[in-house]
């Protein structure tokens, strides 16, 4: 009996750790929408606005969406979203200390909405999101570029 219990311990011990061998090796899409939420958050340039913001949030959720707040000191917000799979491509504008991401979209797919504006609520679409980045080299953005490839291909594949 006990020789019994020793090889079902050896037993469940390698099917576990090849299972985790197993899993570990593979690249899940979720790991592309944590480096781009990362990645954004990292090197976003709050000073980097034409008025002063009390805050931002920028996140891509688990259902294929970015999405991109701003809340200025005045009170006026500001909220952009799309779906990552009408992402087209990225240009970023500036230096390695500062400068712009525009993050483009196939057709108007970009959400654009204002609230709390002195011109009124605005409700339109946009071709592209301006994401306002500093301290981030070549390097960096070519990385960035994969992975938003790679999340599109994969929101793509999951919508047909």
């Amino acid at each position: 009996m006990g020789k019994f219990t020793l090889n079902l311990k050896k037993c469940v011990f390698f099917l576990i750790g090849g299972a985790f061998f197993l899993f570990s090796g593979f690249a899940i899409p979720e790991d592309s929408r944590l480096f781009i939420h990362h990645l954004l958050n990292k090197y976003y340039d709050k000073e980097g606005q034409v008025e002063t913001l009390k805050r931002y949030e920028l996140n891509v959720t688990n259902n294929g969406f970015c999405r991109y707040r701003k809340v200025y000191a005045n009170g006026k917000e500001e909220f952009f979203a799309f779906n990552l799979a009408r992402f087209k491509s990225m240009d970023y504008y500036g230096d390695t200390r500062s400068g712009e991401l525009y993050l483009r979209t196939n057709n108007d797919d970009v959400i654009v909405q204002t609230r709390n504006d002195r011109a009124g609520a605005i409700d339109s679409m946009s071709t592209y999101m301006i994401v306002p980045l500093k301290n981030i080299d070549a390097e960096q953005l070519n990385e960035l570029a994969a992975h938003f490839k790679q999340i599109t291909q994969s929101q793509l594949a999951l919508n047909k």
